[in-house]
Order: structure tokens, then sequence, then C-alpha cells
């Protein structure tokens, strides 16, 4: 079991080894959030949700070994033995961290009908609340083949197979698939043109009065075939 002892590794995110790894680097940190939360231990919910979000951003832009406890406290701005009080081990902490659950039961919380503007309007709060988007590390995780396979197998279980559960008629695994990339387009067109961007100034509600329809066209299934 990892403790706050571990060694902090001299290899650091700010370190990238390439161009493309640098802008993947960019990337995950925006969508893990950069900022460390205020207030370290001073309530429950805002010390968990600082240490799960410094855990995020560290499990996304270094492999596991390098990723150390101290270090996630650091970022997090908390004790070290906190993290540890909360969670017990690094791999504890990782399993939350790939866990895409929370987010998915907040973002099927709709019926069929409404679910494409559902989608839309919850991702939009989610990256609010969280400072950063709830999907997108399953893109840009840069740690190891092992790591990467169980973090998109999370997401296929827990995000793709749930909807593809939840869609009725034709080609629902289909539709399940395309619906979740369509998700994670969103989530990195509100990184990408941030801050300045046209989307970073538009409300939530009138973002899903133009991409909902694309979203909830491939949630009904009703294309017609020729």
């Amino acid at each position: 079991m990892s403790t706050a002892d571990e060694p902090v590794s001299p290899a650091t995110a700010d370190e990238p080894a390439s161009p493309a790894t640098a802008d993947a680097d960019r990337t995950a940190r925006r969508e893990a959030g950069n900022s460390p939360a205020g207030g370290g231990e001073t309530g429950p919910e805002t010390g968990r949700e600082a240490i799960v979000r410094a855990a995020r951003r560290a499990f996304t832009l270094k492999p596991y070994a390098e990723v150390t406890m101290r270090g996630i406290a650091a970022a997090a701005g908390v004790s070290p033995s906190l993290i540890v009080k909360r969670f017990g081990s690094k791999e504890a902490l990782f399993n939350t961290v790939v866990d895409f659950r929370p987010a998915a039961a907040e973002l099927f919380a709709a019926p069929l009908p409404g679910l494409g503007r559902h989608l839309v309007l919850t991702m939009v709060e989610l990256r609010d609340r969280l400072r950063g988007d709830p999907l997108l590390r399953v893109v840009f995780s840069l740690g190891i083949e092992d790591e990467r396979t169980l973090l998109r197998a999370r997401f296929r279980e827990q995000i793709t197979d749930r909807l593809a559960g939840i869609l009725t008629g034709p080609d629902a695994r289909l539709r399940a698939e395309l619906v979740a990339g369509q998700l994670l387009g969103l989530g990195a067109t509100l990184s990408l043109h941030r801050p300045d961007g046209a989307t970073a100034h538009t409300t939530a509600e009138r973002l899903a009065d133009l991409y909902a329809p694309g979203i909830q066209h491939l949630v009904d299934g009703s294309a017609d075939r020729t």
C-alpha cells in the first residue's frame, strides 16, 4: 500500500518529452483543473474534491509509478496524511480517478426524449463544478499502456455500455459510441477555445440549442435507411 512517505519522483509534468506531449500536457492540465483548491482541509467535501482533482491531473500527466501521495497532497493543498485517511492508498485513489460512474449517473439521468439536451447542459455544469472535464482524461492520459487500457475499459463499461443499455431501437451500441464521441468532442471544443473563444462566452442553454439536436438524433436512432 502506498503511504504518505513515498519519495517524490524527480520527473515532473512540466518537463514534456516532445511537442506532442507538451500539447497533451497542457490539455490534460486544463481538463484536470489547474488551480489548487483553497481551504485545504477546512471541509470534508472541499478537501476530497481538491484531492481528486489533483490526483486526476497527476495520473493523467504521469505514469502511475511516478505519481506520489506527497505530490498529490502538495497540488491539492492538503496534508499527505489526509489523503491516506480519506483514500487509504495510491491504488485506491487511482481507482477513484478512473471511475466514470458518478459522471454517468448525472449525464444519463433524463428520459430519452430529452436526453440530448440534458447531456449538453450536464456536461457544461459538471465542467464548471469539477473545474475540469469529467470525460476527457480517457483521451489525454499519458500513463503506460496498462493504465490507458484500464481507463478506456472503464470508460467503455461505465459510459458507452451503460448508454447502449439505455437506448432503444437498432444499432444501440453504435449510437452509444457516437454519442460518447460527441460528448468528448464537446469537451475538447470547450477546452480548446477558452478563455477567449465564442464557446467560452456562450450560455449553456445556447450551446444546447446548437449542439443537442445532433446528439438527440443519435439517441432517437431515427435516421431513414435506404
